[in-house]
């Protein structure tokens, strides 16, 4: 008798023990779906998050660029040499050039005898001419020039060379030789069109990425009447531009109508270097 009521105890207790196991083993389930759920929503969110920040650090860096290098333009430059070369199109293009700061320049002191003619600059210092470097050379009697790629500098001597190209003519006693920057800015959305990116081309070197994540780029020009141009026919016309400028994130938002999210950034920079008599 005592044997039969021990079995019985003894298999309530164990019945007892599994179900209580049951009921722990779905609520774990419960809050360890909850608890997956909410990470993924987090995880989501902090994803957004992080693209957002991204697009908006690319967006600042790039107005902050094309402001400095806009606000730049003309610095220094001769006659003949286009400070803004404005492009209409979508998005627009904008090239942009100034003379090197601190100022970089020399005075050929000896006619060219031909235009393969090393360009000799005897009493200046041409230290900060580098080998292969872009520079302008410009005839003042002329009033023209042209970019040529710099082979050697030889400071002891004071003289350039050029060798691997000669110029269009044999430059007079007098010609300057300058240190210019020209860069161009462009959107590039061809070639990879899910991460369009602000590409960058300076003179003589091949395009690169500045910024990714920038979808377009527009530039309005004021001119000095107060009217507007999207292609001025001078760029000694101009004396402020409007660029609107329109970043995307890298993915699309499924939860954000399941497009890109965007920002769109605007700037007017006056121009200080243009209009001014030479």
């Amino acid at each position: 008798m005592r044997g039969a009521m021990r079995k019985a105890v003894l298999s309530s207790l164990k019945g007892a023990t599994l179900i209580e196991l049951l009921v722990t083993i779905i609520i774990t389930g419960i809050i360890l779906t909850v608890a997956f759920r909410i990470y993924l929503v987090q995880q989501k969110g902090w994803i957004v998050q992080s693209q957002v920040s991204d697009m908006q650090h690319s967006a600042r860096v790039a107005i902050r660029e094309l402001t400095h290098r806009i606000r730049m333009a003309g610095y220094g430059l001769p006659d003949g040499v286009e400070a803004i070369t404005p492009k209409n199109a979508n998005p627009d293009t904008i090239t942009i050039a100034f003379c090197s700061t601190p100022a970089c320049n020399a005075t050929m002191e000896v006619a060219m005898s031909l235009p393969s003619s090393n360009l000799v600059c005897t009493g200046h210092d041409v230290s900060c001419f580098s080998d292969s470097q872009w520079a302008y050379i410009y005839d003042p009697n002329a009033k023209s020039g042209e970019f040529f790629y710099i082979t050697h500098v030889e400071t002891l001597s004071s003289y350039i060379e050029h060798t691997t190209m000669n110029l269009s003519k044999a430059y007079p006693e007098g010609s300057s030789i300058i240190k210019m920057e020209q860069s161009k800015y462009y959107v590039d959305n061809t070639t990879n069109p899910n991460s369009p990116c602000l590409m960058i081309k300076q003179l003589g070197s091949n395009p690169i990425i500045y910024v990714t994540s920038i979808e377009d780029l527009q530039f309005v020009y004021i001119l000095a009447d107060g009217s507007t141009s999207n292609q001025p026919a001078s760029p000694d016309l101009i004396r402020q531009v409007g660029i609107t400028l329109t970043a995307r994130t890298e993915r699309k938002d499924l939860q954000f109508e399941g497009d890109y999210r965007r920002r769109v950034l605007s700037s007017k920079v006056n121009v200080r270097n243009l209009g001014l008599s030479k």
